[in-house]
């Protein structure tokens, strides 16, 4: 019998080919749409890798490195207390960093408050995933955020960390603790904010990009507003133009101007200027400076987030610069004092890393070597004439070193950026991809704008600082009991010694 489809079925065959059909045009819209789309930039597995050795190469300037380099510089009776004090700092900090201090540093802020403290969006790593990505410097290149936040947490635990050894040996260790807990939170977080936030390449030149595309007025002013609003989403100092690559202003003379403030508001040590307080070990130190040298690798090239040139650029600068102060300090130590020294010579490997920090990825190797001859006389002048003149108590010298030495190299960035003088010049970030834009540098400009920013630094941390001793004062004291001073603060704080006999 031959089948003769009925009226039913072929309207249950007529729809289903008109779903099929329906079907078939919207996977082919999903994927015109998936093709239209921009492909979200992936982390590189090279970059991620250099970012996370990074830091922790940092961390190991703290510790062990900078414990060591100040715990030999210290009495023996006090060298347990130096390390403790570091390492407590270093864990503390790492704390409040997920807890509240990234959050604080490297997101958007709430209206006027923005250019200068960011928001609680990331608070406790709110949101935060595997996936999550932060910008480079590169258009179109991300790491993964997790390695970004990390790597800005060995940041904020050695810089407070530097701020100790302007008191060592007479400072109570919750006083320490305390000061430090407020420091991070009412000063770094802030700087940090505000040199180095920024909504990243990507926003501004697809903003820009907008702004060239619009073709009438009103469309052009609604970009411009959008361009302005990506530029404005920046941290103070940040949208001023300021140039410091891996932490001039926020490590080096944040805590150097604190330092010396503590240092002046505690006074000088039971017996200085009176009794020998020669470093204990300076093998010690010759070891934890040996390992700030290499650590700072990870500090400055790690700081360009990406394992590309510039990182090789940032990586060469900080051998070379770092040689030449070293050097530089032996033979001026050497001709002023007749012997050469090996403290001399650590603590001058310290100023030319201090020194070419801000300039690491904008300076060339010559601009560099320069500055590493250069900054080691300039921090020897203050560490023994300066300091013996004024007779303050800057126990490590970190205001001589670092502080001193900050602002050099902070204001020589200015110059050594210089394209002429074989620096990389200033990236617009409008174009895509970012490059170096010549005619966009003037010296006399940049260096004003460097100048400006070490003197809101010296501002900020200086006075804000000096308020915050204070209150620490107030809440639990500040200085041990001269019995405690003269006992040492290995017992006296921790009832243990560093070596026992």
């Amino acid at each position: 019998m031959k089948f003769v489809p009925s009226l039913r079925t072929a309207t249950t065959v007529a729809g289903l080919g008109l779903v099929a059909m329906a079907l078939m045009a919207g996977v082919a819209s999903a994927q015109d749409a998936a093709a239209a789309a921009p492909t979200p930039p992936v982390p590189n597995k090279g970059d991620t890798a250099w970012l996370l050795i990074s830091s922790a190469l940092v961390l190991m300037m703290s510790i062990p490195g900078l414990a060591l380099f100040y715990g030999g510089l210290v009495r023996t009776k006090n060298m347990l207390s130096v390390l403790t004090q570091v390492m407590a700092i270093v864990a503390l900090v790492g704390v409040v960093w997920v807890v509240y201090g990234y959050s604080l540093s490297f997101t958007e802020g709430s209206g006027s408050l923005n250019p200068f403290v960011g928001g609680f969006s990331r608070a406790f790593l709110m949101g935060m995933t595997p996936d999550s990505t932060a910008a480079t410097f590169s258009n179109g290149v991300v790491v993964p955020e997790l390695a970004y936040m990390v790597f800005q947490m060995t940041f904020a635990m050695i810089t407070p960390a530097l701020i100790v050894g302007a008191f060592a040996e007479r400072m109570k260790f919750s006083a320490v603790l305390l000061f430090v807990l407020f420091w991070v939170t009412l000063i770094y977080f802030p700087i940090a904010h505000s040199v180095w936030y920024w909504a990243g390449p990507d926003a501004i030149a697809d903003a820009a990009k907008a702004l060239a595309a619009a073709t009438d007025d009103a469309a052009k002013k609604a970009a411009q507003d959008a361009l302005d609003a990506v530029n404005a989403n920046a941290g103070y100092n940040f949208q001023a133009g300021a140039l410091d690559f891996a932490g001039g202003t926020v490590v080096h003379i944040n805590a150097g101007i604190a330092g010396l403030v503590g240092a002046l508001m505690l006074g000088k040590r039971i017996g200085y200027g009176k009794e020998i307080m020669a470093p204990h070990s300076l093998t010690m130190t010759m070891i934890g400076a040996s390992l700030l040298w290499v650590g700072w690798f990870g500090f400055n090239a790690g700081s360009n987030l990406e394992a590309n040139g510039v990182t090789a650029l940032a990586f060469v600068n900080t051998m070379v610069a770092t040689a030449a102060a070293a050097i530089s300090w032996l033979f001026c130590e050497w001709g002023a004092k007749g012997k050469p020294s090996l403290l001399g010579m650590a603590t001058g490997a310290v100023a030319g890393l201090v020194a070419v920090t801000p300039a690491s990825g904008f300076a060339g190797p010559m601009g560099s070597l320069v500055l590493g001859l250069l900054v080691s006389p300039a921090c020897l002048f203050f560490v023994s004439t300066v300091k013996n003149k004024f007779g303050y108590d800057d126990a490590l010298d970190v205001f001589g070193v670092h502080c001193v030495g900050g602002i050099i190299g902070a204001i020589a960035t200015g110059i050594l950026v210089a394209p002429y003088l074989g620096g990389t010049g200033l990236t617009d970030y409008a174009a895509k991809p970012g490059s170096a834009s010549p005619g966009d540098y003037v010296m006399a400009t940049q260096v004003w704008i460097q100048i400006k920013t070490v003197l809101f630094t010296l501002i900020w941390s200086g006075v804000g600082s000096a308020i915050l001793y204070k209150v620490v004062d107030v809440l639990v004291g500040l200085r041990v009991s001269t019995d405690a001073e003269r006992e040492g603060l290995d017992l006296a704080e921790h009832g243990e010694r560093a070596y026992n006999y």
